[in-house]
């Protein structure tokens, strides 16, 4: 641990519990039992994150405008979480608690308490705030925001604007070709017939800006006979929102008895979500299950219709207290398919709502309890696939197997359905039937090629279900696919090389199209540039950032006329994630010479003519250049504080500098910065991970520190590293690891 430093610990404790900081800052817990270790987990996430874990549960409670900020945008939020009621059912949850999960989690509360109390949260202080007792309920209450928030919120977006756009008229060509499978059991009469409430597209957009945005990820595992060690090695990237402090990620070593586990947990939740042990390391990636479903519910006098009768609907009222004005009252109506989008006394059809875990969390507290105690890949993959959101989880272990499993409940729906077009709530056979069992979801173990490799795109081969509908593109996953299986003598070093690859095979694809048309642009500096470019998103490059104002034009002009018009493209550009989460879809459209969306009455050009147009607006604004423009002077963006957000002079000391992001959105390593309803938002590596299992280390390299604090030397301390590429080491203790072995052999003699 390199000279560990005690962390002093204020009032009781539990007996045998001592922690320690590296060099680093990185606590090292080490207590008698599985109880003292999350103790000790909850009492850091206090002392390190406590204004971070404190305002999650504020803002999931749906209680922002009492507590902290009192303005019509907090007002927004506030209706926003309570809409989605996720502090509903959870006493349910914890009674179907085992004794030895409930005495874990009551003693990660009793640490964060205790943390509470040693360590003010001074910046919610300063607002005003003084904390309540953390909970299970509070814990229980961020597992659900944490799966839902920007992960299945995108496909229920995504869903939302298929609505808005067959409602705006788009043919069913056109819709086909940019969501395949979308259209086969169309039924266009009853989608028009909707009233939206909430709009993908409204006037005006309020994104909840408190809330990092979660998203894209990288992990993959190689077995033994394709690396140098002869042992798999493990290695994820998740893809998150880097331009916050603090990190949404905070790094921690726990050992007690013959057991440790390093890696990476998150602040309000006990246990540590992807990272290794001695025996196993994993990684996740976010699925893109389709777990977010909507039905038309045929709304009157408040009741809706269900086989020719009319029943009630369940009014949920619900108080926004606010500290400088009058209170605001809210009623949501509710039915057996979740919120509607709409007031149902108004007679007319409206849009419900169900996000299958929305009642979850005990089954996912109680699979990470036991996974800390799996030794093999095949017992990992039972234990994760119980996890209720929806993840990519791969396991590599001692043993030399590598494995993948996907997590989540998957709904059981009518066989003509698959959960993508909203279906009839007056039908009950398109009701729920259940959840697929995880034996059924995609799944694999020790596969021929030697690697496996997750990275948001389609992966229902690998399954006896076809959970994903909407999958991210496919560019990530095949460029790190073609690195595996280009050697049989991988390294950590040349994972690390491959965490930081910066390859974009998507422009190999459009240039392949474009160059062929540009041969008369003899005296072109921009068409040079693109021919001379290798693809490369790295800092340095001229051709990315011109490729990317071919792209941007190309986009406007396929898709400006008819899909609600140029406003709209913008408006889905700038200030929504649809183009950012969702862009092959869109890419299969402009790559596909026949598609319905060129040559068309508003679009009278063939997709050669459309390209051209598009090149010669790049080259426009390429040429008012005084000179050609490097990646690193475009993609940057600063990171800034998760409560101030930016809002402060530099002087204080809350923010960076501007930080220059390699990579773009279809690179393995991502570096996509884009405006998000009036801030800078940003996907990218928000840590890094490494384990040779042959090592009894895991190398890391996260972007940030440990503490929220500005005035904590831990606050921006691994910014820096992250930047370089610099990996910290964090390894096992020997003398447990040995007792391990020891036990090993004892078990199978």
């Amino acid at each position: 641990m390199n000279n560990p430093s005690p962390l002093f610990i204020a009032g009781p404790k539990p007996q045998g519990l001592s922690i320690k900081r590296d060099k680093a800052g990185i606590p090292h817990i080490q207590a008698n039992n599985i109880k003292g270790i999350n103790w000790g987990m909850g009492y850091c996430h206090a002392i390190d994150r406590g204004t971070q874990l404190l305002m999650m549960r504020i803002l999931g409670q749906g209680r922002l405008s009492e507590l902290l900020s009192d303005n019509d945008e907090s007002v927004a939020i506030d209706t926003f979480f309570r809409s989605a009621n996720w502090g509903s059912h959870i006493d349910e949850q914890i009674a179907l608690l085992d004794s030895a999960t409930l005495e874990a989690c009551q003693a990660y509360c009793d640490g964060v308490n205790a943390g509470l109390q040693a360590k003010r949260a001074w910046v919610l202080r300063f607002l005003g705030y003084s904390p309540e007792p953390w909970t299970i309920q509070s814990s229980i209450l961020i597992l659900r925001m944490a799966g839902y928030l920007t992960l299945a919120q995108s496909q229920g977006e995504v869903e939302r604007l298929f609505v808005e756009m067959v409602q705006a008229g788009v043919d069913t060509e056109k819709l086909e070709s940019l969501f395949p499978g979308s259209t086969e059991k169309l039924n266009r009469e009853q989608i028009e017939s909707v009233s939206l409430g909430e709009r993908i597209v409204p006037k005006n957009v309020l994104w909840k800006s408190a809330i990092p945005r979660m998203m894209a990820s990288n992990n993959w595992v190689i077995a033994g006979d394709k690396t140098a060690s002869k042992s798999p090695i493990m290695a994820n990237d998740p893809h998150l929102e880097v331009n916050r402090l603090p990190n949404v990620w905070y790094e921690q070593s726990i050992q007690w008895q013959d057991r440790q586990i390093m890696g990476m947990g998150m602040p309000g939740v006990p246990g540590i979500i992807i990272g290794r042990s001695q025996k196993i390391s994993w990684g996740a990636t976010y699925t893109f299950m389709d777990t977010v479903d909507s039905w038309i519910e045929n709304c009157h006098d408040g009741c809706y219709e269900r086989e020719h009768q009319w029943h009630p609907f369940t009014a949920r009222g619900e108080t926004i207290k606010r500290k400088k004005h009058a209170d605001v009252e809210v009623t949501f109506y509710e039915n057996q398919h979740g919120v509607l989008d709409g007031n149902p006394n108004q007679a007319g059809k409206y849009l419900a709502t169900r996000w299958s875990p929305a009642q979850s969390g005990a089954q996912t507290l109680k699979a990470s309890m036991q996974l800390i105690n799996a030794d093999t890949a095949e017992q990992a993959m039972k234990h994760l696939g119980d996890i209720e959101s929806a993840w990519n989880w791969v396991i590599a272990d001692t043993e030399g197997n590598i494995a993948y499993q996907m997590s989540g409940l998957m709904p059981i729906r009518h066989p003509q359905w698959n959960g993508f077009s909203p279906a009839p709530g007056w039908d009950p056979a398109y009701d729920w039937q259940g959840f697929v069992d995880p034996n059924d979801l995609p799944r694999s173990l020790n596969p021929k090629e030697g690697y496996l490799v997750t990275a948001n795109q389609d992966l229902n081969h690998l399954g006896k279900t076809d959970p994903i509908n909407m999958p991210m593109g496919d560019y990530r996953a095949k460029r790190i696919e073609s690195v595996l299986a280009a050697s049989n003598n991988h390294t950590v070093e040349s994972t690390k090389a491959l965490q930081f690859d910066v390859y974009s095979q998507q422009a190999d694809l459009f240039l392949d199209i474009l160059l062929p048309l540009l041969k008369q642009e003899a005296n072109s500096k921009a068409k040079n540039i693109l021919e001379n470019w290798d693809r490369q998103y790295n800092l340095e490059s001229i051709g990315a950032p011109l490729f990317e104002m071919f792209y941007a034009a190309l986009r406007k002009e396929t898709f400006g006329n008819e899909l609600l018009g140029s406003e709209i493209v913008n408006h889905l550009t700038e200030k929504t994630g649809i183009f950012i989460d969702f862009y092959q879809n869109f890419d299969r459209a402009m790559l596909n010479e026949n598609s319905g969306w060129f040559a068309n009455k508003d679009n009278p050009r063939t997709r050669d003519q459309t390209y051209l147009k598009a090149f010669v607006v790049a080259q426009k604004i390429f040429e008012k250049q005084a000179k050609p423009m490097q990646w690193q002077e475009q993609n940057k963006v600063s990171f800034v504080n998760q409560i101030f957000q930016g809002k402060l002079p530099a002087i204080f000391g809350f923010d960076t500098r501007p930080i220059p992001l390699r990579g773009g959105r279809a690179t393995p390593h991502q570096g996509q910065i884009y405006q998000s309803n009036g801030r800078s938002t940003s996907f990218a590596p928000s840590v890094r991970l490494i384990a040779d299992m042959s090592e009894n280390t895991l190398h890391t390299c996260l972007a940030g520190g440990p503490s929220d604090s500005r005035f904590s030397k831990w606050y921006k301390s691994g910014v820096k590293d992250w930047i370089l590429g610099n990996y910290k080491t964090l390894s096992l203790n020997p003398e447990i690891s040995k007792k391990q072995t020891q036990r090993g052999n004892s078990t199978s003699s």
